[in-house]
């Protein structure tokens, strides 16, 4: 009779790991989860990288995981942040046409927003500098259960409220599955853990460890890193403004976010990132960069969208460059007033074909669920996506 350590096994403990292991112990109470976190805490990659904002949903294809869970979501996020005493604020966002060629795509973004149930109102050039007195544009609309908060602090929580027993430190290097009796993992230090089911919430390392449980992610992470600036002069800018984004992509573009301590944050761009956490320029991972390079995909993204990639090197390379994508919104901003901020790095799912995956995608295999696409708003949809894979992952157990 085979010895289980615990019920399932996390991998990964950033907010979406955490949001699983919390929800697999409120849905089944008494389930023993145990995650593994390579890291000494929480959050350190993605979650505790991005802009801290609260997502309203109204980007994403209406019906799609992205769409459901991110409107969801952000009102989840906002009640437990108050429950708990988390920083946060609802504080709504422009986003902001500043070429006429943009306006068709601003009405579209209304239309999609209603869509998806959520609150808009269009703005004329006298309304937006009522909301930012400093912000120019031609037409904007206003999202208001846009917010931000303190998402490390969300994770941490999570991880208390949890039950869940999480080891940080511990790498997984091996998995052996066998389907009639469940999985074997392997860390660096040699601990071996044995659980009736896996979870795959790796995030920058998803694929890998889809591979070593000897599933074909049919993916491959091609890291982008994002890099931000901080405003020197934070009374420039009262909320959040971000510019009309291109459909084509999955970046958001260049915006503003007031964070809950008061500061702003300006970015971030995306540039294809040397390592899975090329965090700068410097950081070069010869192994990481060669799975990169060696996926079809990869080249494909390349040869379809270079003259986009290639403004936004140029911007990463030139803080002039990057000033006047800035002066777009922020017509005062000036180079002297952005100071460089930590950068982050989105794990985003590219199919063989160079497709970069748009919606969160979550595949299960014998005894295995995989979280393979999850970058922003997965953070905001969270606590939805948390639930979806615990359902996925209790119903793929055997019963007793």
């Amino acid at each position: 009779m085979t010895t289980y350590d615990c019920d399932v096994l996390v991998v990964g403990g950033g907010i979406v790991g955490l949001s699983t292991a919390y929800a697999l112990t409120r849905a089944a109470p008494g389930t023993r989860v145990v995650v593994l976190e390579k890291e000494s805490g929480p959050a350190r990659h993605q979650t505790g990288r991005n802009s801290g904002v609260i997502h309203s949903g109204i980007y994403y294809k209406p019906g799609s995981l992205k769409a459901r869970f991110a409107v969801r979501g952000a009102a989840e996020m906002v009640e437990f942040c108050a429950r708990h005493g988390i920083a946060h604020e609802v504080t709504g966002k422009l986003i902001v046409a500043t070429e006429r060629a943009e306006l068709p795509r601003l009405h579209a973004l209304v239309q999609r927003g209603r869509e998806n149930g959520i609150p808009v109102r269009e703005l004329g050039p006298a309304q937006i500098a009522a909301y930012e007195p400093e912000v120019r544009g031609l037409a904007a609309i206003h999202v208001g259960t846009t917010g931000v908060c303190d998402y490390g602090a969300v994770a941490a929580r999570l991880a208390e409220l949890s039950g869940a027993h999480v080891r940080y430190g511990a790498e997984v290097v091996r998995i052996d599955r066998r389907p009639s009796l469940g999985v074997a993992v392997r860390t660096a230090d040699g601990t071996v853990l044995r659980a009736r089911a896996l979870v795959n919430c790796a995030g920058l390392h998803c694929d890998r460890v889809a591979r070593l449980a000897g599933d074909d992610p049919g993916v491959r992470i091609v890291p982008f890193r994002g890099e931000y600036y901080e405003l020197a002069r934070p009374g420039l800018v009262k909320g959040l403004v971000y510019p009309v984004p291109d459909p084509a992509f999955p970046f958001l573009g260049v915006h503003l976010t007031r964070g809950v301590d008061g500061s702003v944050h300006v970015g971030p761009n995306a540039v294809p990132a040397a390592a899975r956490e090329g965090y700068d320029w410097r950081t070069v991972r010869p192994a990481e960069l060669a799975g990169t390079l060696g996926w079809p995909g990869t080249w494909r993204i390349a040869r379809r969208h270079w003259r986009y990639g290639a403004g936004e090197l140029h911007r990463s390379l030139s803080k002039r460059a990057f000033t006047e994508a800035v002066r777009r919104l922020l017509p005062g901003v000036e180079e002297a007033d952005l100071r460089t901020a930590p950068a982050g790095v989105r794990a985003q799912a590219v199919l063989r074909d160079g497709t970069l995956v748009d919606d969160f995608l979550i595949r299960e295999t014998p005894r295995v669920v995989h979280v393979l696409n999850a970058p922003s708003p997965a953070a905001t949809a969270s606590l939805p996506i948390g639930r979806e894979v615990a359902r996925r992952t209790l119903a793929s157990l055997p019963r007793p």
